[in-house]
């Protein structure tokens, strides 16, 4: 009842929810407010507004108790289409601003920076509208319990939302009040629903049960769910390519296929720079919402990485190489690190740096437009709106060779060349806005897929670029055993969260896997080990996202998203580092974690995916392979051309007190060990006798 009455006040409208941005002139800006002292692009772009915009932070959390007033929290991020419109509509008009600035203590924080105050705020409207999105601007009281939330909001419906917010904040303080306590508790009910979950033991079965009743939405024709629009969700495909290793059902293929396939096929992969858009809007990947995520395609990687392992299609090679390629190109900072984000938005208009007028293209190429019009469908299936065209494809290469009597080469060549040339045209256009920040958490991602990439392709350079970037991480990010969260122009920031520890700790065992350089590892070791102390809670059984308690609510992230949750990934990175120390207790908080989240696996397929690949490798047969001696490098990198999604392949070519290695190491031969949770079977000398022994 209480909810109802707060909705009729607040006169909630309809939301939208996107991702982009507007190019912005403030250089003769008449304002400029606090938040010019924050690194955040984000933020920066809200330094110059008439709003009185401050940062979230202990200080200020503390002022705005003092001052008794609402506080506003808005929370959005540098790429988002949506939070810039609404700041050009609302918060850069003065009679809103001043309204705000009267009656409310205004908050604007970067989701990116601090996702932990994202995620309470963004239950709190789920709770309250059943939706979420970005922008996102919750009301609370001084104390910063919510009272409503909701997303964007046309300029006239956020002045009147404004004005209700505050004459019912004076007129019914006790009730605002007592609607916020409850909303709190019930954000809080929500942390304890999993965590109050006695931990089940692991049942294999649970996984079949989980892939029958996901198969239901899954599209066989266009790839990814049977709806719009579609996000890749890279977690989804990463366990599905290690299930398919036990399963017989061929159709699991064929839908990973297809959504692979697909998706490098369509407009959300840029054809000719390379990299993924965040999501297409439409059911067959053909329009972008033209913004690109590191994490995302850190993690795209990944997948294109195992899925190369496994088939050696030349396509998911190609995706590999031209993401690697536009990384290089457009994101890599001067520090081997890498940025965060492409907006969607150049010159105000959303996708304007990537789409063509085929006139246009025709100029461009020349003799050679015919076969681009083919091969990227312009005027075709490639026409979007106002004449434009997105580069997108339909048909395989045989058709094209056939078309135009070319040999495998010689597409390659001409594509190749059409490539570089409108990408040499592309770049002359005004670029979309770099988020130039770099953050811990997914620069680890990076390095994760770079290591992948490597591994498939044996590409020594995507090894190099890796090992820079976690070396850059630990050299800067790293402070006494600590990290940082976010690193621009020479400055760390934020304390590091749950999601900096555990991305690292897997980005450092991934590296040990290709380099064996037991620096890595150790500090895989210690780092998991510091988020034991930091983030675990023994009573609940779970990892807290944040180690302080300066928010309403300690959350604990267990729902694998687009980014997999952070107790998924220290379920896997426990597990790891526990068979390579032969340490049981880490092995065992693992399964526990797992078994904690096993009951709600059949229900929500695509929210326990992560989960679902760790809980593959304790329940199903899964082998270490330790190889060790002269040629142990070597043999490793043969062993992994090869998929094999039940394993993890370490090698070292000299003698060493690591447990998997010890008193192993021969000097003049190179031994296949072939383990299971550290109880060895006897030594081979070739792959062949070692993949006899993991069939």
């Amino acid at each position: 009842m209480m909810k109802n009455y707060v909705l009729s006040i607040l006169s909630i409208v309809s939301v939208l929810s996107s991702c982009g941005q507007k190019n912005q002139n403030k250089s003769m800006s008449l304002h400029t407010n606090q938040l010019i002292k924050e690194t955040s692009p984000y933020l920066l772009q809200h330094a110059h507004n008439p709003v009185d915009w401050h940062a979230w932070n202990p200080e200020n959390l503390s002022e705005a108790k003092k001052l008794n007033k609402p506080v506003l929290i808005s929370i959005g991020y540098s790429s988002c289409h949506w939070c810039h419109v609404m700041e050009h509509e609302s918060f850069e008009n003065e009679e809103v601003a001043q309204y705000m600035n009267d009656h409310f203590y205004c908050i604007k924080v970067d989701r990116e920076e601090r996702p932990d105050v994202d995620q309470i705020y963004m239950t709190a409207a789920n709770i309250i509208t059943g939706r979420g999105g970005w922008p996102l601007n919750c009301f609370t009281l001084p104390t910063g319990e919510p009272f409503h939330a909701g997303t964007y909001y046309p300029s006239k419906d956020w002045l009147r939302l404004l004005k209700n917010i505050s004459d019912q904040y004076q007129s019914n303080f006790d009730k605002i009040k007592e609607y916020a306590q409850k909303l709190t508790r019930g954000i809080q009910l929500q942390e304890t629903a999993i965590s109050d979950q006695i931990a089940q033991k692991l049942d294999p079965n649970v996984l079949d049960e989980m892939v029958n009743s996901w198969e239901n939405n899954w599209d066989y024709e266009n790839g990814g769910m049977k709806k719009a629009p579609k996000f890749p969700m890279p977690s989804n495909y990463d366990f599905l390519i290690s299930y398919t290793h036990w399963s017989e059902d061929k159709s699991i293929d064929e839908f990973i296929d297809i959504s692979l396939t697909k998706m490098a096929y369509g407009g959300i992969f840029d054809q000719i720079g390379g990299g993924f858009s965040r999501y297409s809007v439409d059911k067959i990947w053909k329009v972008p919402h033209f913004e690109k995520m590191l994490y995302d395609n850190a993690q795209l990687l990944t997948i294109y990485a195992r899925a190369y392992q496994k088939t050696k299609n030349p396509l998911f090679k190609q995706v590999m190489d031209k993401t690697i390629q536009w990384l290089e190109r457009e994101m890599r900072d001067n520090s081997g690190l890498f940025y965060s984000a492409l907006d969607a938005d150049s010159e105000g208009e959303e996708g304007k740096y990537y789409v063509w007028k085929s006139d246009n293209i025709k100029t461009i190429l020349g003799s050679n437009f015919d076969l681009a019009a083919s091969y990227y469908e312009i005027d075709k299936k490639g026409q979007w709106e106002h004449q434009n065209n997105i580069l997108l494809r339909d048909i395989d290469d045989a058709q094209i060779k056939a078309e135009f009597q070319l040999s495998t080469k010689e597409l390659e060549e001409k594509i190749t060349h059409i490539n570089q040339k409108l990408l040499e045209r592309r770049i002359q256009r005004i670029p979309p806005g770099l988020d130039d920040k770099c953050l811990t958490s997914w620069n680890s991602m990076m390095v994760s897929g770079l290591v992948d990439a490597y591994k498939a392709t044996k590409n020594e350079h995507y090894k190099k670029l890796a090992i820079q970037a976690l070396d850059t991480i630990l050299e800067i990010q790293m402070e006494d055993s600590n990290l940082w969260h976010s690193y621009k122009n020479g400055q760390s920031t934020i304390p590091g969260m749950l999601e900096d520890y555990a991305f690292l700790i897997k980005a450092c065992i991934d590296a040990f896997s290709i380099i064996s350089n037991e620096t890595y590892i150790n500090i895989a070791k210690r780092l998991t080990e510091i988020a034991m102390n930091k983030f675990y809670d023994a009573e609940k059984e779970l990892f807290y996202f944040n180690e302080t308690n300066e928010l309403i609510v300690r959350t604990t992230e267990v729902h694998d998203n687009v980014i997999p949750a952070t107790n998924s990934v220290m379920a896997n990175n426990l597990l790891h580092v526990g068979l390579i120390y032969g340490n049981s207790r880490f092995i065992e908080i693992a399964e526990n974690l797992v078994g904690k989240v096993q009951s709600n696996m059949a229900s929500y397929p695509s929210g326990y995916s992560n989960w679902s690949k760790t809980h593959l490798a304790i329940s199903k047969p899964f082998y270490e392979v330790v190889i060790i001696g002269k040629n142990a490098e070597e043999v490793a990198s043969k062993f992994r051309q090869t998929f094999h999604p039940n394993t993890l392949v370490l090698f070292s070519t000299s003698d060493s007190d690591l447990p998997m290695f010890k008193n192993r190491f021969k000097a003049n031969e190179t031994l296949i060990y072939v383990c299971q949770k550290g109880v060895c079977k006897l030594p081979v000398k070739t792959i062949e006798e070692a993949l006899e022994l993991i069939q």
